[in-house]
């Protein structure tokens, strides 16, 4: 998506074309660095990199372009041009911004994503669930799992620190969806982990 900003280049007022970008599988701040070392290798001036979005200063032309879409896929990322796909990746990345950021423990996510979308959420929630198969509901809760599997397996904090952290009302509601998701209660999770009885891909290979 095309649009513009104003700048003074020598004294001049300017206009100036920046390029807006969505891109499918950016999780986590190793994703943001890796997709801007791809815009600066193809000269695309990269403005502004978060979860799911690209924001350069130029517009790439058809080779810039057909290149971009080829290093990202190289890296296992996949520029989005979809706009339902646009609006589900977004939603993708909202979640897992404050899921696995912690930035809040409590968090009202059909308030959050109605905001940060500018949409009805029930639009969202129709769209999100014809489109993937879950609710965003359900999502959220993979990702609330995984990362109470992280904080487990890093044995920094007690369950019940994870559970707040998460925003479960208590340690029994996260260690029910814990067991529900992954076929494991968290201590079990935890133990298997820390002896490395067996491989992390088989111990979350129901998720």
């Amino acid at each position: 998506m095309q649009s513009s900003y104003y700048t003074r280049k020598n004294g001049y007022l300017c206009i100036c074309l920046i390029m807006k970008l969505s891109v499918k599988n950016m999780v986590c701040p190793r994703c943001i660095t890796a997709v801007e070392k791809i815009l600066e290798d193809l000269h695309l001036n990269p403005l502004n990199i978060q979860l799911g979005e690209a924001v350069t200063g130029i517009q790439p032309d058809e080779n810039q372009m057909a290149a971009l879409k080829q290093k990202l896929k190289d890296a296992g990322f996949e520029l989005i041009e979809d706009n339902k796909a646009q609006i589900i990746e977004k939603i993708k990345a909202v979640i897992v911004e404050k899921v696995h950021h912690l930035a809040e423990s409590h968090i009202v996510f059909s308030e959050l994503l109605s905001r940060e979308l500018n949409r009805d959420y029930s639009a969202l929630s129709k769209l999100f669930s014809a489109n993937e198969g879950i609710t965003i509901e359900q999502f959220i809760i993979l990702q609330k799992i995984e990362k109470a599997k992280e904080l487990l397996l890093y044995n920094e904090l007690t369950l019940s620190e994870i559970a707040y952290m998460l925003g479960y009302s208590s340690v029994a509601h996260l260690s029910a969806q814990f067991r529900k998701t992954t076929g494991f209660t968290p201590t079990a999770f935890k133990k298997q982990g820390k002896n490395m009885r067996q491989p992390l891909d088989s111990i979350t290979k129901k998720v």
